[in-house]
């Protein structure tokens, strides 16, 4: 199973940014995605940046994982 997350973009370092999600920060590679810039939104998968995603569909995916979380906790 493959699981994707959006993040948003902290800090961009070259090929690679500092993504969040609620109080996780990871690493990524952004190199699959163009014109990045700190603030926006980005699926996650496996270490990759793999396409940017608005800020509403963000937002609206990453409320669904809080009630996916809240269901098994």
């Amino acid at each position: 199973m493959c699981l994707a997350i959006p993040m948003k973009v902290i800090e961009i370092e070259g090929k690679e940014a500092i993504v969040e999600m609620g109080n996780i920060r990871k690493r990524v590679n952004i190199q699959l995605v163009d014109d990045l810039k700190v603030g926006e939104y980005v699926i996650v998968h496996a270490g990759f940046a793999i396409q940017k995603i608005d800020e509403k569909q963000a937002k609206e995916n990453i409320e669904i994982f809080k009630m996916i979380k809240d269901e098994i906790y």
